[in-house]
């Protein structure tokens, strides 16, 4: 049966707490796993949610601040370690490429997993193609090169019963239907509809710009960072981050159906406080406070 949520390995952004473990995510896509900002100590969550090493198809870095990027020496290494029998894809910056290199082989270890590097450059550019989605990047803005990531599913077909009754398509027809796209001179148009395919959004530190609208648009479920809360606005500005009620708006303009705020600044004690401004901003769907090694299933497809 096919997977989709997400799994939070931690919440916090430039100061862990006692609760908070620096950033971590591992999207489970059906049969694939991508891991997004592993910060310091992702190996050690990994373990607590019941992740493994060879859950792990992809890392998508969006940029080089610690708290995003200190855990790929130990995950890296663990993905060697375990020899993961797949490839495993890392994207991230390019202007960060020393950074990576330096966290790669941070120690002396026996490489013996393939790793395959696809950094990012650019306004946008789409990253990977496969049967299952599409990925691709948007530069986002601070202070350092960052980019969010955005995963889009291929629009399917949904299959009509009343009007493939009415057309007297029944049993082994409807498949012959589906794969040939006609069948008994009726065509697949004729008794289905089109079903969008699911889209998710992965947005990390960065004030609100262009890139930020381009991923959140039309997606399932928004994971974006809300660092700071509105009466902060101008501090978050300063630094290259969101507040819960810029976010929220975000997310209200582009139709989003599940909103999950992250990347909590340790100044705030009450994570509510995020989910009230949040709703005050105008936000109506679903919404997620995120906390440490929560799953957070996807929308299922409408």
């Amino acid at each position: 049966m096919s997977v989709r949520e997400l799994v939070v390995l931690g919440t916090a952004s430039q100061v862990p707490t006692r609760h908070r473990n620096h950033n971590g995510y591992l999207l489970r896509w059906d049969g694939e796993g991508i891991l997004f900002d592993p910060g310091e100590g992702t190996q050690r969550q990994m373990l607590r949610a019941g992740v493994a090493a060879h859950d792990i198809n992809r890392i998508c870095v969006t940029h080089f601040h610690g708290d995003h990027s200190l855990g790929l020496a130990g995950v890296i290494q663990r993905i060697n370690l375990d020899r993961v029998p797949h490839p495993v894809t890392a994207h991230y910056p390019a202007s960060g490429q020393r950074f990576f290199e330096r966290l790669r082989y941070a120690t002396a270890y026996r490489e013996t997993v393939a790793l395959d590097q696809k950094p990012v450059g650019g306004d946008s550019a789409v990253l990977a193609t496969t049967d299952a989605y599409t990925l691709d990047a948007h530069r986002l803005s601070h202070p350092v090169e960052s980019y969010g990531y955005r995963i889009t599913e291929p629009d399917g077909r949904r299959m009509l019963p009343e009007k493939l009754a009415a057309h007297g398509i029944q049993g082994p027809g409807v498949g012959r239907l589906q794969r040939e796209g006609v069948f008994d001179g009726v065509t697949l148009d004729d008794v289905s509809e089109v079903r969008r395919g699911q889209r998710f959004a992965f947005v990390m530190d960065t004030r609100l710009c262009d890139g930020v609208y381009a991923l959140a648009e039309g997606c399932d479920m928004l994971v974006i960072e809300s660092t700071f809360l509105d009466e902060d606005e101008q501090l978050a500005s300063d630094h290259g981050h969101l507040t819960a009620g810029q976010a929220a708006r975000v997310a209200r303009d582009a139709g989003v159906r599940h909103l999950v705020l992250t990347h909590f600044s340790q100044r705030y004690s009450d994570p509510y406080e995020f989910e009230r401004q949040a709703r005050a901003a105008g936000y109506e769907g679903e919404l997620t406070v995120a906390q440490d090694l929560w799953r957070i299933p996807v929308p299922k497809r409408t």
